[in-house]
């Protein structure tokens, strides 16, 4: 059984949730916890999701702070239009430092799911500065195609941006399993699509966004990048599938 994602760690904003909950920023009590508890183990089943009880604490600490979010910070570079409506586009993302971390389960929603859970706790103070760090989005999950091009692997990339705050002197992980990158510019033709994020949806992404761009020769084939914004709360989520161009 997968456990939780990024995608079910927001959910709380929405009206199946207390307000009060979410605007409180003083420790919940006792009762509080157990509710707050049992709301997401009742939105992970519905995902086949399982939460332990060790992640109260940091399902806490995100769901007090679940309006300050931090984009990653971005340039277009084109858009282009079919109809009036914006089909795809190009960014260039400058370098950054990302908390990452690799995880080969038997779906990809497992896959991603235990990635950012430990990527959560990191979030959530096991880290070197002993703080909250504070969330960005969108979370990045990266996917190696299969050679046969018929599926991809199982090792599925997991990648948080540090907030700004950290960029120069980023905090380390109390978690092995977590690595800090400081990756270079990131170039990508990106295409948004809105729903659930399983393998076949996602493939689905990527031959739509083939057809779309035609043959071009300096975009990667064998990995793409599924950008997470948005929570299951969100009948029509928002998601972005990204083609990463090559180095010329």
């Amino acid at each position: 059984m997968a456990l939780i994602s990024i995608e079910d760690l927001e959910e709380l904003d929405d009206e199946q949730f207390d307000e009060d909950i979410t605007d409180n920023p003083e420790p919940m009590d006792d009762e509080e916890q157990e509710r707050l508890y049992a709301h997401w183990q009742a939105v992970a089943s519905t995902h086949q999701v399982s939460v332990p009880r060790e992640m109260t604490g940091p399902i806490q600490e995100m769901t007090r702070r679940n309006q300050e979010r931090e984009r990653v910070p971005f340039a277009t570079i084109s858009s282009h239009e079919k109809l009036g409506e914006i089909v795809y586009e190009e960014r260039v993302y400058p370098p950054g430092h990302w908390a990452c971390i690799t995880k080969g389960e038997k779906l990809y929603e497992q896959s991603i799911s235990m990635g950012f859970m430990k990527l959560m706790r990191f979030i959530c103070k096991e880290n070197s500065a002993g703080r909250y760090l504070g969330m960005t989005v969108p979370i990045l999950n990266e996917l190696q195609m299969l050679e046969d091009r018929s599926g991809f692997r199982k090792e599925v990339l997991t990648a948080y941006y540090l907030p700004a705050e950290f960029q120069a002197n980023p905090p380390q992980p109390s978690d092995p399993d977590i690595t800090i990158i400081h990756r270079g510019s990131l170039r990508v033709i990106t295409r948004v699509f809105f729903g659930t994020t399983t393998e076949e949806t996602i493939m689905r992404q990527i031959n739509q966004l083939w057809e779309l761009l035609g043959e071009t020769e300096d975009v990667r084939r064998d990995t793409y990048t599924v950008a997470v914004y948005e929570n299951p709360g969100v009948p029509h989520r928002r998601n972005e599938i990204w083609f990463i161009r090559q180095d010329p």
